[in-house]
């Protein structure tokens, strides 16, 4: 493919990805602000215990052998029908364990009613299972146009359902019908969008040659989901519900902005990786230009949510969730390196190094025990602090594999990624001492946020970064 075909592909991609996940992270900001002000902290507690376990819903989706056939160039309807119907089995199967084994969970958390709010929510997995291939063949495709419809489309009506029962004070179950109907819906209307339907028949034979990568992967992503979701699983065994809660939705929140950009930049770099991953000069100039992007929008989003972050939740809140605060301040830190570690993820699985990919899940497994070991003493707030430097650590050692693997080091890094950080911190810290004697939550919030806006932008384009330049050329044509 020719560089500005693909540079328009990249950038057609990521404008629908973008939307696509800008439009899903602003409807779960619209519908946590409605729902946090309805329904109890203890509600989002008994949800938040579960987190370790309702996010295996979307391993299956989001690695495994689905990220496989987007990798290869040449896979047949028999490849596709063999992965649908081993996902579907596999996620009937975990099901079934999650389903039996649901008492046990309850009685571990010494909490009797998640015994069927557990039952309920775990169908998930089976429902997003089952749209696997439809969506695997629509980002293969490039059509984030209709992923965007798809999923926009769903999460709205699930939204919707979710405040109507709370609003008539179903409580807990407003949330367990608000996740389980957006799986439902989104894999019908993946469905309903994709001519793809599978043959008859299971052929193991289709599946042994995506088997070495694919178990790997899936693997991968199984380590990486446990330890991402732990804390409020480990959390919810030493604490009250409402603490689960407090630090649960902190981390949901500060999720927002930076799952929006690793999710849209994680989409297009799948594709785009996949079909230079033989080129190596080449992969490394369009992962330095990822970084650069992502760099440029990181960093200011994450000073500014820390500077506003306490009268953002008075404002919306109220008192209720105030508690929340502090964990949301740190916890943005590590938040704003997530979507370099989604980019160099992508890497390892274009170039197939999945051992390289499960030995770095493995390693990183076993820090983040030995950081929790060491900080669970200093309560939540070490627990916070504990994933920030999980995430700082993910991020060297991917760094250091992708020295191997493109030749791009830490010190690339670094020069790509400092002038953003240093104008990012300079812009925030301004905007700081300039609101020091503002007062009341909506004029603070805003004040910063057109301070840090301005200045950073400004400063960006006197120093003429490269991604400001982009930008300015990307809104002339």
């Amino acid at each position: 493919m020719a560089e500005s075909s693909l540079k328009h592909k990249t950038t057609v991609s990521l404008f629908w990805s973008f939307l696509d996940k800008f439009g899903q992270q602003l409807l779960n900001f619209v519908s946590m602000l409605v729902l946090m002000n309805i329904i109890a902290p203890d509600a989002y507690g008994m949800i938040g215990s579960l987190a370790l376990f309702t996010a295996f819903s979307t391993i299956l989706i989001d690695s495994g052998f689905g990220r496989v056939l987007i990798n290869r160039k040449e896979v047949s309807r028999s490849d596709y029908s063999a992965v649908f119907y081993f996902n579907v089995g596999l996620s009937v199967l975990i099901y079934l364990l999650l389903f039996f084994a649901s008492p046990r969970i309850a009685d571990l958390f010494n909490t009797p009613a998640l015994v069927p709010i557990a039952r309920v929510l775990f169908l998930m997995l089976i429902f997003n299972a089952f749209g696997l291939i439809q969506q695997t063949l629509f980002t293969k495709d490039a059509d984030f146009k209709t992923l965007t419809r798809v999923n926009i489309s769903a999460l709205l009506m699930a939204d919707v359902l979710a405040i109507v029962l709370a609003l008539l004070g179903m409580g807990v179950w407003a949330l367990v019908a608000q996740l389980t109907l957006y799986a439902l819906l989104r894999t019908i209307f993946l469905w309903v969008r994709s001519p793809w339907r599978p043959i008859r028949g299971f052929a193991f034979s289709r599946l042994k040659k995506y088997f070495d990568l694919g178990y790997k992967l899936l693997l991968s992503n199984t380590i990486a989901t446990t330890m991402n979701n732990i804390y409020p699983s480990l959390i919810a065994l030493f604490h009250p519900m409402s603490q689960v809660a407090y630090f649960n939705q902190a981390k949901k929140y500060q999720e927002i902005p930076f799952l929006t950009l690793s999710n849209t930049f994680r989409s297009v770099a799948m594709l785009i990786l996949s079909l230079v991953n033989e080129q190596s000069d080449r992969l490394q100039r369009v992962v330095r230009k990822l970084i650069k992007s992502i760099a440029f929008l990181s960093f200011p989003i994450a000073f500014l949510m820390i500077l506003i972050a306490e009268p953002t939740f008075h404002l919306f809140f109220r008192e209720k969730w105030m508690a929340s605060v502090p964990y949301f301040q740190v916890l943005t830190l590590g938040g704003m390196l997530l979507p370099f570690t989604f980019i160099f993820n992508e890497l390892f699985i274009a170039k197939e190094r999945a051992a390289l990919f499960l030995g770095i899940e493995g390693v990183k497994a076993v820090l983040l025990t030995l950081l929790i070991v060491l900080l669970f003493p200093k309560g939540i707030m070490g627990l916070a602090v504990s994933w920030v430097i999980y995430m700082a650590i993910t991020l060297l050692l991917s760094l250091l594999l992708s020295r191997k693997v493109i030749h791009y080091s830490l010190m690339h890094f670094v020069r790509d990624t400092f002038p953003y950080l240093f104008i990012a911190l300079i812009s925030a810290g301004a905007a700081y001492w300039a609101t020091l004697r503002l007062e009341g939550d909506l004029l603070l919030i805003l004040v910063n946020a057109v301070l840090v806006g301005v200045l950073y932008i400004a400063l960006c384009k006197l120093l003429k970064l490269e991604m400001s330049e982009e930008i300015d050329n990307w809104f002339r044509k």
